[in-house]
C-alpha cells in the first residue's frame, strides 16, 4: 500500500468514526451521567437520584398501563427499567432502580394492590425467578456497558495515535519537499546552460506545488479529511506570483468559498499550479506585459476553474503546453474526478477544469 493509499485509508477511517460520533443514536448509546463527576459522594448521589428517577418513570408508566390492563404482568417493566438504569448510570443506578421499582411492583400491581400478599400458592416462586432475572440483567448490562466503554477507549487511543503518526509523516514529508526544493535552486545558480536553468526552475516550481499540498494538509489536520479551497488557492496563487512571474504580470483571482475532498482539492491546486507555471513559461515568455485571470467558480457541489491569460495565445502554441506539464495536467484531471481543455485564441489561453458533477 502506498503513502497516498494508507493518508486516505486513515483519514476515511477518521471520517466515518466523527460520522458515527455524530450520529444521534450514537450519543445515546455514549450517555454516562455519572461520567463528568468525580468518584465519591458527589457521584453516587446522582446516580441514585437517576435510578429513583428511572423507578419514577416506570410508576407513571404502570399506572397508564393499569387504566386499561389492572395487574397484568406486574413486573414487565421492572426489566428495561433496571437495563436502562444500569447502562446510563451504571451499575448502582441500576440497583436502586431494582430494588424500587421491584418492591414497588410487587406491593402494588401484583394480585393484591397494595399488599405483600400471595395470592396463589405460586406467587413466591414467580416473584423470586422475577427478582433473579432483573438481578441477571442488571450485572450483564454492568458487564457489557464497562467492556463497551473500555473498548472505546482503546480504539480512540489507537486512532489518535495512528493520526498524530501520520501527522507527523506529512509534516517530516512536507519538510523535505522543501529541502530538495532548496537543493534544486542551489543546483540552478550552478547552471550557465538556460535550457538546463529552465528544467530545473520547472522541476523547483512542483516541488513547491507539492510542498504547498502537503503544508495544506498539515494545517487542515484537524478539519477532517477536507479542503477549504479559498484559503489554500489563494495560497498558491501568492507564491507562484512573488516566485514564478515577472514584475509586468499580474494575477487577477476571484476564488468562491467551497470545501472539497483532500484528493479532489489537492489536486485542483496542482491543477492551477502547472496553468500557472504554463502562462509564464509561454504566455509572457517574450517579457511583455498582461493579466492572468483566477477564477473558481462554485454552484453546490460542481465547481469550474478557470485560467485565463492575454499572452502569446496562437503563437505560443507552436511551443505546445505539452510534454510532462500536458501528462500532468491530464493527471491532476482525472484526479480530480473532472474534465479540461485547453483554448488557444489571438489574445491568448484558457484553461478550464470543471467537476463532472452537474450544477445545483
Amino acid at each position: 500500500m502506498g503513502f497516498a493509499s494508507l493518508c486516505r485509508l486513515l483519514r476515511h477511517a477518521r471520517g466515518d468514526r466523527d460520522a458515527w460520533e455524530q450520529a444521534a443514536l450514537p450519543r445515546l448509546i455514549h450517555l454516562d451521567i455519572a461520567a463528568p463527576f468525580a468518584p465519591g459522594a458527589a457521584r453516587i448521589a446522582v446516580q441514585v437520584a437517576f435510578g429513583l428517577v428511572c423507578a419514577l418513570l416506570m410508576m407513571a408508566l404502570r399506572w397508564l398501563l393499569d387504566m386499561v390492563a389492572p395487574t397484568s404482568g406486574p413486573f414487565a417493566l421492572v426489566y428495561p427499567t433496571v437495563l436502562l438504569a444500569t447502562l446510563f448510570g451504571r451499575w448502582p443506578a441500576g440497583l436502586v432502580a431494582y430494588v424500587t421499582a421491584f418492591v414497588w411492583a410487587w406491593y402494588f400491581a401484583l394480585s393484591f394492590p397494595r399488599s405483600f400478599t400471595f395470592e396463589l400458592p405460586s406467587d413466591p416462586a414467580r416473584v423470586v425467578i422475577n427478582a433473579a432475572s432483573c438481578l441477571i440483567i442488571l450485572l450483564f448490562a454492568e458487564f457489557f456497558r464497562a467492556e463497551v466503554r473500555r473498548r472505546e477507549s482503546e480504539l480512540n487511543a489507537s486512532a489518535d495515535r495512528r493520526l498524530m503518526l501520520l501527522a507527523e509523516l506529512e509534516h517530516r514529508t512536507k519538510n523535505n519537499f522543501a529541502l530538495v526544493a532548496s537543493l534544486l535552486d542551489i543546483q540552478k545558480r550552478r547552471q550557465s546552460v538556460p535550457e538546463a536553468e529552465s528544467a530545473i526552475e520547472d522541476a523547483i516550481s512542483r516541488v513547491r506545488a507539492f510542498a504547498d499540498a502537503y503544508s495544506n494538509l498539515s494545517l487542515e489536520q484537524e478539519e477532517g479529511a477536507e479542503v477549504r479551497m479559498k484559503p489554500y488557492l489563494e495560497q498558491m496563487i501568492a507564491r507562484i506570483s512573488r516566485g514564478a512571474m515577472s514584475d509586468a504580470v499580474r494575477i487577477e483571482h476571484d476564488i468562491d468559498p467551497l470545501t472539497l475532498s483532500r484528493e479532489e482539492g489537492v489536486a485542483i491546486g496542482l491543477y492551477l499550479n502547472e496553468a500557472l507555471t504554463n502562462c509564464a513559461k509561454y504566455a509572457f515568455a517574450d517579457g511583455r506585459e498582461g493579466t492572468i485571470e483566477v477564477r473558481f467558480v462554485a454552484s453546490g457541489e460542481a465547481w469550474q476553474l478557470t485560467v485565463r491569460d492575454d499572452g502569446m495565445g496562437d503563437a505560443a502554441k507552436s511551443d505546445p503546453r505539452g510534454g510532462l506539464g500536458s501528462s500532468l495536467m491530464n493527471a491532476f484531471c482525472a484526479q480530480a474526478n473532472a474534465t479540461h481543455e485547453l483554448t488557444f485564441g489571438p489574445h491568448g489561453c484558457v484553461a478550464e477544469l470543471r467537476s463532472r458533477v452537474d450544477p445545483v
